[in-house]
């Protein structure tokens, strides 16, 4: 199983920017999708996840300001941010949770000025 993660930049504050993440290989069922980031200096923080059933969970500094959904029958998920801070920026990580293990994407570069 791969992921695929896309849609990172360079935005100025306030602005917005729209990850995706694909996964392709043998996939039989996915328990969940996220993302992830990681700043310099700064350990790996959930953003947001979302699983088959019950409703997305969103970290509180991405409450209101981030939205994560998931296309099933791509197994995609997708992460729209909005108002965006300089302290957002950060190398973001897609991924899916199977039966048997995790997979992480490679990462995308959120960079926001100020």
């Amino acid at each position: 199983v791969q992921l695929q993660a896309s849609g990172g930049g360079l935005v100025q504050s306030g602005g917005s920017l729209r990850l995706s993440c694909v996964a392709s290989g043998n996939i039989f069922s996915i328990n969940s999708m996220g993302w992830y980031r990681q700043a310099p200096g700064k350990q790996r923080e959930l953003v947001a996840g979302i699983g088959s059933i019950g409703p997305p969970n969103h970290a509180d500094s991405a409450k209101g300001r981030f939205t994560i959904s998931r296309d099933t029958a791509k197994n995609a998920v997708y992460l729209q941010m909005d108002n965006l801070k300089p302290e957002d920026t950060a190398v973001y990580y897609c991924i899916v949770v199977l039966p048997q293990r995790t997979v992480w994407g490679q990462g995308t570069q959120v960079t926001v000025s100020s």
